[in-house]
């Protein structure tokens, strides 16, 4: 595998776990925070809507890519393995796709269909549910959106350390 091929998968990586690790930084510290301040409706509402745009956005190539550029990463390191570096793409790689594309596929999707079954318009009598609902939501896809932060964030720091040696 050349040396040109890697550097450009590497500035790939990081870059869009840069990208990724900066929009789930600006949901943790203060999209999620400002949610928890309002009403619980208002709330569901504005996250039902973020959720049902974000899959129709420029986010879902840059997710779908970063996590496939993770992937090529660790498959690059096995091919290099024991050449300067290997170490670092398959950890950056790793702790990429599995902190951040595995976790969201188990944790955060799956709060995300129960937050979107939600019909606030018609739970009028259920609305404590939703509530419920919401409670459980912003605490649970918070703390798995960190973990996502932290990975991406890591797995950034780790391609900019390759591309410097």
């Amino acid at each position: 595998m050349s040396s040109q091929f890697i550097t450009v998968l590497l500035w790939a990586a990081a870059l869009s776990t840069g990208l990724i690790s900066g929009v789930y930084f600006a949901f943790s510290t203060f999209i999620m925070q400002s949610f928890r301040s309002i009403d619980a409706t208002h709330a569901i509402t504005s996250m039902q809507a973020i959720n049902d745009v974000i899959l129709r956005s420029l986010f879902m190539p840059l997710f779908f890519g970063s996590s496939i550029i993770s992937v090529l990463l660790m498959l690059a390191a096995f091919f290099q393995w024991g050449e300067a570096g290997a170490g670092l793409m398959l950890i950056a790689g790793a702790v990429y796709f599995i902190g951040m594309f595995v976790c969201t596929a188990v944790f955060n999707v799956p709060l995300n269909n129960l937050l979107a079954k939600q019909d606030l318009a018609n739970t009028a009598p259920n609305i404590t549910e939703a509530q419920d609902v919401w409670a459980r939501y912003l605490k649970d896809w918070t703390r798995w959106n960190h973990l996502r932060t932290v990975c991406s964030l890591v797995s950034c720091a780790l391609c900019i350390w390759g591309l410097s040696h």
